[in-house]
């Protein structure tokens, strides 16, 4: 018997943060983790799929970048060297959590963990064995996995979700159909596209990146079919069965039967929060649909059990989960809070990058909220045009009568890079004319974000 002020269950972002937070705040803490220390993020997601972007652009940018006067021969794309990289970046960091934790005292208990009393967690490692840990508080942080519907075809060899494909497809499909054109999806088709892969994205509502700024969606499909990705919106994948030299993809589009065959099949249409023998008895959380309820201290309906992350957040993004993590055990000790949780950014790596921040004006003004727009198109930036990255632009919103910035979208390179700083001034409840006063270097691609702002300013004024 093990006793402990904090037991975090997940060892992912949201898990090890707030693990690390609480050993800093002196709380005697044990993490339990099943996996690899960095969960779904560092092994199965984030990490994983940015290591493969950055290899993919490079290889991308080496085969064509004849007309900036650089010509490779013979550039070849070999997947097990770069599914090899991908694991030696995840194994590092991997480490580098396990570190940290021996670094604070923190105890790393391998095995599946359980809860069927109060204060109480059972851990089962893989030879069966069963330790009991016991502590005052119990932190759910066990994160998501990947959804897959009831589609009939889904079981077959060669459909994959991205956990499956990340963990083990070292191999350059010919051609490849993604179910879902969300976040997941379109990462996907930008890696393999940029290694001369056919891609064929299914949408089943009317635009790619559905839940974010309709322009951002659109330009998107313009870029991604322009490398020749084959997108269909507004369908409903109906099955899936073996064909010609690989799957087959029934979907209906407009009420028109279609069907398209690839390699392989990639299930990308979100994710669900993971609870797999979680809770086995009579002591069960409040549920809010498929995620566990928490109030505003992220306490469950079970007295003594938080939860965290994806398991409850209607947000699931890694940042979010660890901005819970540390804001759940600062509360546990009455320390202050140090992160301000109503402004979320999220990042897609797609090419070029996008980066949303706060509200869209129509958001704004569904809230009640009067809004303006600024907008920048970075034709005559001089970094878009060196990197020759298309279509770039950033658009920012404020508050027509306070002049506080709301929000931003950005699609342009290094928009991900860029975005902490209007989450910042967001946060901070900076002005338009505030922000105006700081000087932004030359060349950069920030240089837009002053034009940007120059054109919501000239907005305002005008409205005023």
């Amino acid at each position: 018997m093990s006793e402990y002020q904090l037991i975090v269950i997940g060892a992912g972002p949201g898990g090890y943060m707030a693990a690390l937070r609480a050993a800093k705040l002196g709380l005697r803490t044990a993490v339990v983790e099943r996996r690899e220390a960095g969960g779904t993020c560092l092994n199965r997601g984030c990490v994983p799929t940015k290591t493969l972007l950055h290899a993919s652009e490079i290889y991308h940018d080496a085969v064509s970048s004849a007309d900036i006067g650089i010509q490779i021969q013979g550039a070849v794309a070999d997947m097990s060297a770069i599914f090899s990289y991908k694991r030696q970046i995840s194994q590092k960091l991997s480490s580098g959590v396990e570190g940290l934790f021996q670094s604070a005292g923190i105890s790393l208990v391998r095995g599946t963990a359980s809860i069927s009393e109060p204060h109480t967690v059972r851990v089962k490692d893989n030879d069966g064995n069963e330790t009991v840990l016991t502590a005052e508080y119990i932190l759910v942080a066990t994160g998501s996995a990947p959804a897959r519907p009831p589609i009939p075809g889904l079981e077959l060899p060669g459909v994959m979700t991205s956990d499956e494909l990340l963990e083990g497809s070292d191999h350059l499909y010919q051609s490849i159909v993604i179910m879902g054109g969300g976040v997941i999806g379109v990462e996907f088709a930008t890696f393999y596209s940029d290694l001369g892969c056919d891609v064929t994205i299914i949408e089943g509502m009317n635009r790619l990146l559905p839940t974010l700024d309709r322009e951002l969606g659109q330009n998107l499909e313009m870029i991604l079919k322009k490398q020749g990705v084959k997108i269909f919106a507004n369908s409903m994948v109906q099955n899936v069965e073996p064909g010609d030299g690989g799957l087959t993809v029934n979907f209906t589009a407009k009420d028109r039967e279609n069907a398209v065959s690839g390699e392989a099949v990639l299930c990308a249409i979100g994710r669900r929060p993971y609870l797999e023998g979680l809770f086995p008895g009579t002591l069960q959380p409040e549920m809010n649909g498929h995620a566990i309820w928490v109030d505003a201290q992220y306490q469950t309906s079970i007295s003594g059990v938080y939860a965290i992350g994806d398991v409850s957040s209607k947000v699931q993004l890694a940042h979010v989960a660890s901005a819970q993590g540390v804001a759940c055990v600062e509360m546990l000790c009455g320390a202050e809070h140090t992160v301000q949780m109503d402004v979320i950014p999220s990042c897609i790596y797609c090419r070029p990058e996008i980066a949303v921040t706060g509200m869209t004006d129509s958001e704004a003004k569904a809230a009640g909220i009067p809004a303006k727009t600024g907008k920048c198109v970075m034709f005559g930036n001089a970094r878009t045009l060196i990197v020759n990255s298309g279509r770039c632009f950033m658009k920012l919103v404020a508050n027509s009568e306070t002049h506080e910035l709301l929000g931003a979208q950005m699609m342009c390179k290094n928009s991900t890079d860029i975005i902490g700083e209007i989450s910042q001034a967001i946060a901070n409840r900076m002005t338009v004319e505030q922000m105006l006063l700081a000087m932004r270097p030359h060349p950069t691609f920030e240089e837009a974000l002053t034009e940007a702002l120059e054109d919501l300013k000239n907005k305002l004024d005008s409205h005023a």
